[in-house]
């Protein structure tokens, strides 16, 4: 069973992960054409936040690219300054929380983009604001309607979004001091502990499995998962078993397709090629083919024309 750290005041002091760091498709192009950094969270927020991370990008008139992302388990607090907005985000508000996307993340990173952001380890909002996770389930809100307005003001602060550290300190020394005036949530310390085990227990392949691991029923696994998540344990499990069949195509695996769909849990390919074309968007040889054929040279982003001389 994953480990944790002592508790402190009531919380776990936790530093290992609960959610993964892969499901960006085809991440060597996106860094082709985005800049991402990406850091572990500091200390002082390091129990609801599982790293901070930053975007920057370019890109000329008419160039795009689609970035596609496969859905985790977490919520993501991002400030935002776009030329071209993506279309959920609320008019006027730069300042975002989105919530657990059930469906594969589609964005067309267009002219130029900043973004910085925490991520959130999966339940980290919920116990840090008290809001149920429904209320954000594949919705991105102002985070006004979330966090208290002083936080709000102080990261929508636009001389503090150049500096990503900065930001990022100042949100997480915020989200901290949420918490503690919260007081201990030994719920979403059970939460942690659960799904850390299912992050690092690949031969965990049921919600059956992982109750009885975990001394407690489906049924209660269930409920603790729609308030602190908004998705239900068997959807969790699914993602992260999703994430390493991605992650291991990235990298060059080159078994059968059947032995792939095994090794992760599917014991019925056809049942694991349709669940994996309906979340990337292509069968998994093909994924593999089309990342083959990328190695050969550079990929440049899309052309669009302007509208009406299509």
């Amino acid at each position: 069973m994953s480990g944790h750290r002592p508790t402190l005041g009531g919380v776990a002091d936790w530093k290992n992960a609960t959610a993964t760091t892969g499901g960006v498709l085809r991440p060597e192009e996106l860094a082709r054409h985005v800049s991402l950094k990406r850091h572990p969270a500091g200390d002082v927020a390091a129990s609801w936040v599982e790293n901070r991370w930053s975007l920057r990008w370019g890109l000329p008139e008419g160039r795009w690219f689609a970035s596609e992302v496969l859905p985790h388990p977490t919520c993501s607090l991002t400030l935002e300054h776009l030329s071209h907005p993506r279309p959920e985000q609320p008019r006027g508000e730069t300042l975002l929380v989105t919530g657990v996307c059930t469906r594969r993340f589609d964005v067309e990173v267009r002219g130029r983009g900043l973004v910085n952001g925490l991520r959130f380890r999966p339940g980290g909002l919920v116990a840090v604001s008290g809001v149920p996770a429904g209320a954000w389930v594949d919705h991105t809100v102002a985070a006004s309607e979330v966090l208290p307005a002083t936080l709000v003001a102080s990261l929508a602060d636009p001389a503090l979004a150049e500096d990503a550290d900065a930001w990022a300190s100042v949100a997480e020394e915020g989200v901290a001091d949420l918490a503690r005036s919260r007081g201990p949530d030994e719920r979403y310390v059970r939460l942690l502990e659960v799904v850390a085990d299912m992050l690092e227990e690949p031969s965990l392949l049921t919600v059956g499995d992982v109750a009885e691991r975990h001394g407690t029923t489906p049924r209660s696994l269930q409920r603790l998962f729609e308030r602190y998540l908004g998705v239900g344990p068997k959807w969790v499990l699914a993602r992260y078993r999703m994430h390493d069949v991605v992650s291991a195509l990235d990298a060059g695996d080159d078994g059968s397709i059947t032995d792939l769909a095994h090794r992760y849990g599917w014991y019925d390919q056809a049942h694991f090629t349709r669940e994996f074309t309906a979340l990337v968007g292509v069968p998994p040889a093909r994924y593999r083919d089309r990342g083959r054929s990328r190695s050969g040279g550079p990929e440049q982003a899309h052309t669009r024309t302007p509208a009406g001389m299509e």
